[in-house]
């Protein structure tokens, strides 16, 4: 029997997504079901075991436990424990760092299932940009392009739904209909009202901070940038995700 059979959380469900690319806003929409929880971002791939005495590696080694699997029992317990205290019927994790291990994610949790958000390469590094003002374009393009060939190698080997941020925020009860389906729960139109919920704090380094997101409206996206905006490094991957440049 493989470890994962023993899973407290056997499917949970992982957005896998760049920095700056509208994860929050799909987190609280997602958050205002009645059976799903997607709490703020939890950063679980930054969570790891120590085994500080020799003896120990050698008493995990008798249960067959290795570092890897006992790092997959700590995911799995605080997505449980979260689970639980929320009295829901689903997890969401939408943790950008996500799309750098989803090899790790798919292999602790074989029947977990996958949100592919994108959005237009460039308009994610105006993003970051407008809000940090003293990054520097061409350092904040090649981390934008880290996540984006994360998020494209997930996609070309994972099964999953693909949904993008301007269709988010432009037809919010079409998107978000989609998205109950491939979950297996009936679509509420209490998805589209996210301020009424209680969503956690909006602060950095565990999801979006803007004023958009406090407003507790969905905001259209901003315009798409016009082709000759669209830096040269992301020509390729904007055309492959079906934006014109």
């Amino acid at each position: 029997m493989p470890q994962s059979a023993g899973r407290l959380v056997p499917d949970p469900v992982f957005v896998i997504s760049s920095i700056r690319s509208g994860s929050t806003l799909l987190r609280v929409l997602l958050n205002s079901h009645p059976q799903v929880r997607a709490p703020h971002e939890m950063h679980l791939r930054t969570l790891s075991v120590d085994l500080t005495k020799p003896y120990t590696k050698k008493a995990m080694d008798e249960l067959g436990l290795d570092q890897r699997e006992l790092e997959y029992l700590l995911w799995d317990r605080i997505l449980h424990r979260e689970l639980v205290l929320s009295g829901k019927q689903i997890i969401v994790d939408k943790t950008p760092g996500n799309a750098g291990v989803w090899e790790r994610l798919h292999e602790g949790w074989p029947k977990a299932r996958y949100l592919f958000l994108l959005r237009h390469p460039a308009s994610m590094v105006s993003s970051l940009i407008n809000n940090r003002p003293d990054r520097e374009l061409d350092a904040t393009v090649r981390e934008v392009r880290m996540y984006i060939d994360a998020v494209e190698a997930a996609r070309n080997s994972l099964e999953g739904l693909t949904v993008r941020y301007e269709d988010l925020t432009e037809q919010p009860a079409d998107v978000t209909r989609k998205i109950c389906a491939y979950l297996g729960v009936p679509w509420t139109p209490r998805m589209l009202e996210y301020r009424k919920g209680d969503h956690g704090p909006f602060v950095p380094f565990i999801g979006d901070w803007s004023e958009n997101i406090k407003s507790g409206r969905i905001q259209r996206a901003r315009p798409l940038p016009a082709p000759e905006e669209v830096p040269e490094a992301l020509h390729d991957i904007a055309r492959t995700w079906g934006y014109r440049c």
